[in-house]
């Protein structure tokens, strides 16, 4: 593996951490707007609660679960859609 690939593939990691970091801190933050525990709200969603927990984190979640979570947090789907579109850069490999 020559340097130039390992320097673009640390990058392409960093950056999809940071912005799956944003994006966990966002549903963190809007979470506990509403007053939903995290228990709660992976209840709600059909989650596990480690597996909320994991996203809040900043592990980056499958976009099928954006639907469960904006229903869990009652905001409107295209609020966590744009919030996504935001922070693609945490969905790109």
């Amino acid at each position: 593996m020559s340097m130039e690939v390992y320097v673009q593939y640390s990058t392409r990691l960093a950056r999809r951490q940071s912005w799956g970091r944003l994006f966990g801190n966002c549903i963190e933050k809007t979470r506990e707007a509403c007053g939903r525990s995290l228990e709660e709200a992976a209840r709600l969603s059909g989650m596990e609660t480690s597996e909320w927990a994991a996203i809040e984190a900043g592990c980056v979640p499958d976009p099928a679960l954006l639907h469960p979570m904006s229903d869990a947090l009652g905001l409107r789907y295209d609020k966590i859609a744009m919030l996504a579109f935001i922070c693609q850069g945490a969905w790109e490999v």
